[in-house]
């Protein structure tokens, strides 16, 4: 049998994923308009927790967490607070301008922390699951073989990367880095305020 309608499929709608609105695109740019290593580790964890959440959905784990309430609400939650916390840490913790923060040494700004972030937003996103255990019910066989779920796992790591870190490096431009200094303020300001609005949008989400 031939697997390849449904791998370019799963390609397909992971790029859409991608591309849609949410909190791992706003983590992303928020990031790289400060400072490009910051956005490509943070777009690293997040590209992290898509093969994570990919690997689970493989292995099953992904539906049973979908109907499993009070598991999928401990995620929803837990994706809530955090997306407040960034909501209001980021215009504080990232609000100087890039040329300043070049220059410090500051744990915002770190490698590990940034990765970590990037993972956390994408771990606690309550769509993850949704999305990876849909997505793979949906498009995949139960029954196909093991080497169909590692190329799956492959064509989920390869978009995720080539998109956030193509978004890290788009929004670390010269042109967008001197826009962000005339402007870092209001921007990060929106940028919060867009986490609080993803933060409230799942605490309501049902």
């Amino acid at each position: 049998m031939s697997y390849e309608s449904q791998l370019l499929t799963v390609a397909g709608v992971m790029l859409l994923g991608c591309a849609s609105p949410g909190p791992d695109l706003v983590a992303i740019t928020s990031h790289a308009f400060v400072r490009r290593k910051a956005g490509l580790f943070v777009a690293l964890g997040i590209v992290t927790s898509h093969v994570i959440w990919a690997a689970l959905a493989v292995f099953g784990l992904g539906v049973i967490l979908v109907k499993i309430a009070w598991l999928y609400d401990v995620i929803r939650i837990a994706g809530v607070v955090y997306l407040l916390y960034l909501g209001v840490k980021i215009p504080a913790g990232l609000g100087a301008p890039a040329a300043d923060i070049d220059s410090m040494d500051r744990p915002a700004c770190s490698r590990i922390f940034a990765y970590r972030r990037g993972l956390l937003v994408g771990m606690t996103n309550p769509k993850g699951a949704a999305f990876f255990g849909s997505l793979f019910v949906t498009v995949l066989p139960a029954h196909a073989p093991a080497w169909v779920h590692a190329a799956t796992l492959g064509i989920v790591a390869a978009v995720s990367i080539s998109w956030s870190c193509g978004m890290a490096l788009l929004f670390s431009t010269d042109r967008v880095q001197s826009s962000y200094r005339r402007l870092h303020k209001p921007i990060q300001a929106v940028m919060g305020s867009i986490l609080i609005g993803l933060g409230a949008k799942f605490a309501l989400d049902h």
